[in-house]
This record gives C-alpha cells, structure tokens and sequence, in this order.
C-alpha cells in the first residue's frame, strides 16, 4: 500500500471540506436520463468538455472548511480524509515543479468533499455524476461515496492508489485546461474509441501515470510498489467505458464511448508511468 513519508508536510488548505452542506440540485443526470445512463455517468465522471453539469442552485451554500488536523504524513497513514489531503499536495507538488517545463505556468486548483450534491462553478454537480474537474471555477470535486460503489457495483480492487488514480486523473484535467486542450476541444461532441472525448479522457490518464512515476520526487510519498500500481491499473480498467457497458447493459456499443475502453485507459496510464514522459502523453496523434 502506497505509505505517505511520516514527517511529511501536508497541507490542508488545498481540500475544503463541503460535506453536510449539499446544495440542492435541479433536474437530472444528462437532463432526465435514464437509469442506465445515470450509472454509467456516476461511475466514468463527467467529462470536462460538458461544462454544464446541472441547472445552478437557488440557495446558497456553506463556505467550505479545511480539514485542520491533517498536518503530516503520519496523519495520512492513518485517516481516508488526510490521505487525500496528502494526495492533492504530492500530485500539485508535481505539477508545480513539472509544467514550468513546458512553457506554462502553474495554477493550483481547489479539491472539493461533499456528499450528494455542491454548487459548482459549472452549475450544481451531483455525487451520481462521480468525480468531477470543472474547468470554469479549476476545481476538482470529490463525493468519497465513489470509492465504495466502485468496488461493490465495478468489481474494482480499491484501495489507497485506486484513490490516489482518480485524483490524480481529474487533475490531468486542471493540467488539460491549463495547456489550453480543453478550449480547444469545446465544441466537439463526437463519442467513439477515436474521438476527441475519449482522447482527453486518456490524455488525463496518462497524467495520473505521469504523476505516479514521479510520486516520490514530490517527497510526500514513499517509493510505490508493484501492487500500488496494479491498484491504479486495476482502477483504470474498472472505469473502461466497455467494462462498464457489459455490467450495466449486457452489451458493449463503443460508437458511444466518451472515456474509453479499459484496455485504452490502462494503456495511457501505463504509458504515462513507464516513461515519466510529458510528451509521451500526446493521445491526440495516431491510434490510441
């Protein structure tokens, strides 16, 4: 299992922590979608380029609160909500020191916890869309709840580094808003293994890849191991748009796949850790 450094310093001011005060959220999933749809979205997330997740709330919502007593790496050892905690530092850590290479400057983004429904920069987001990035407010937003249906309804392993997979992935999407990818995509709507959607979704793994392979540069972490990584591609396939067609439909329709199949999203993922490589991420030339 993937062992924060004991005498680590984490900071807490990255995650504020919205749960117990939901905001009410109008009308549905993908506007009145059905069951099938709904459990499809709840488990791939929602893909960056629908920046409109749901209608805006008519109240208003609590200030969100840091998770004070998560101050070092001993804390993450021992607690779910300080291992994230630990997990937005190393994964900001990175990118802080990484995207200066390519020419662009870092903007760190806010992680959000809540429970059932928050008010959002792109409209109310919903626990039943899963982890989400919305690209107008560069936050990240996390109902922990995902964690356990990933396993009971996906069959995933879970664990830490399954955590650790998923964050890291959303915040491929804060590093694909910084890079400009996903203005440039914004008006693309097209679905299937080739398409621009699934390419960002993919680019974003291999993100998460990248971050792994530098995880304990960041100095938060101890070296991961084989199983820490088997975890994380365990994650990736768990969430492939055919994996979860076939359990939820009985049938796979890869015309419709907006995330990718589960070969592709542990490929990326792999690419992305195997070459520690900013450039290997291009998902946008060639076959994926």
């Amino acid at each position: 299992m993937a062992r924060f450094r004991d005498r680590a310093r984490l900071d807490p001011s990255q995650v504020s922590d919205r749960r117990g005060a939901s905001g009410k959220v109008i009308g549905g999933v993908g506007g009145g979608a059905g069951i099938i749809i709904l459990l499809v979205a709840m488990l791939l997330g929602v893909n960056p380029l629908d920046a409109g997740i749901s209608s805006p709330s008519q109240g208003s919502e609590q200030p969100g609160t840091t998770l004070e007593e998560c101050r070092t790496g001993a804390d993450a050892n021992q607690s779910q909500d300080c291992r994230i905690v630990g997990y937005v530092n190393s994964v900001q850590a990175y990118w802080d020191e990484a995207l200066p290479v390519t020419g662009r400057a870092y903007e760190p983004a806010q992680t959000y916890l809540f429970t059932g429904s928050t008010q959002t920069g792109c409209g109310v987001g919903s626990a039943q869309t899963g982890p989400f990035y919305c690209p107008a407010d560069q936050g990240v937003y996390l109902d922990l709840s995902f964690f356990e249906q990933l396993e009971a309804r996906f069959g995933a392993q879970g664990g830490p580094f399954a955590e650790a997979y998923v964050l890291a992935h959303e915040y491929g999407h804060h590093i694909q808003n910084l890079e400009g990818t996903l203005a440039s995509f914004a008006n693309d709507r097209s679905t299937g293994p080739d398409s621009a959607a699934v390419r960002i979704e993919l680019q974003a793994d291999c993100y998460s890849g990248l971050w792994a392979h530098h995880a304990t540069d960041t100095g938060y972490l101890n070296p991961l191991s084989d199983e820490d990584i088997a975890v994380g591609l365990d994650a990736a396939a768990s969430v492939g748009d055919d994996r979860i067609q076939e359990r939820v439909e009985g049938r796979v329709t890869p015309e419709s796949w907006t995330h990718g199949s589960s070969e592709q999203r542990q490929k990326w993922f792999q690419t992305g850790y195997q070459t520690g490589d900013h450039d290997a991420c291009d998902t946008f030339s060639g076959d994926v």
